[in-house]
């Protein structure tokens, strides 16, 4: 099974619980799907940082870096920089420094 594949899985499968008739079932299977994303996601952050430095060190460009990895450069350059979330741990504009 391609990536593609696989990624489309879970796609169908989200839809599968947006038709589950009953809203209180419908809550709380989407509660557990929250809680298992937040569980990973710190992970797949992280690693995705590091494929990103790794990517840089063998010379790839931030706009080369997002086309490969399916996101936009501005998240590659916050990948780089250690950003994480949404911004609270970034300095003050006039405080940062380009990369």
């Amino acid at each position: 099974m391609t990536d593609d594949e696989e990624v489309q899985r879970v796609f169908d499968a989200i839809e599968d619980v947006e038709r589950i008739a009953d809203p209180e079932a419908r809550s709380r299977a989407r509660a557990r799907i929250t809680a298992k994303t937040r569980e990973l996601s710190a992970g797949w952050n992280a690693e995705r940082a590091e494929l990103a430095q790794q990517m840089q060190a063998d010379g790839e460009s931030v706009r080369g870096i997002a086309k490969r990895l399916g996101i936009k450069p501005g998240t590659v350059q916050d990948l780089l920089r250690g950003y994480k979330g949404s911004g609270q741990n970034r300095p003050p504009a006039a405080e940062r420094t380009e990369t």
